[in-house]
């Protein structure tokens, strides 16, 4: 006779950042919650920003912590948290170490996979924000997300 598990999934608190109550009402309040977590950093970091319905933050995560020119980035990484955190919408951050925040091919390209894969799932993909040395640029606010 095979054994077969029975599993549950949770999600864990590793740690918390303090953040006001408020919502993310825009692509300068995701680069002053995420500016000081990633700014620093000497190489690639994509994290997740995950919703409630009203557009309050649920939770962030870091989802990969790659070299300093890339960070290996897969929508099964990026939805399983946003799934488990029953989030309505998301927010996608990284950072690009050379300072430059603006957009390369594969962030454009990892971009619109994941833009296809959230309405697949029906979860709003909200915006996808690249951090530099002094600023940020926003697929959102640049007209390249719907």
């Amino acid at each position: 006779m095979k054994h077969i598990p029975i599993v549950s999934l949770r999600m864990v608190r590793e740690r918390s950042v303090a953040y006001g109550a408020r919502s993310l009402r825009d692509a300068n309040d995701v680069y002053l919650l995420f500016k000081d977590l990633l700014g620093d950093l000497d190489r690639e970091a994509f994290w997740i920003a995950c919703r409630d319905s009203a557009g309050k933050l649920c939770c962030l995560s870091q989802i990969s912590l790659g070299t300093i020119n890339s960070a290996l980035v897969h929508p099964r990484e990026v939805f399983k948290v946003a799934l488990l955190a029953n989030a309505a919408s998301v927010i996608t951050v990284h950072n690009h170490p050379s300072g430059d925040p603006a957009p390369s091919h594969e962030d454009e390209s990892i971009t619109e996979i994941l833009q296809t894969a959230a309405l697949i799932l029906g979860i709003r993909f909200h915006d996808h924000l690249i951090i530099g040395a002094d600023g940020y640029y926003s697929f959102l606010e640049s007209g390249r997300l719907e």
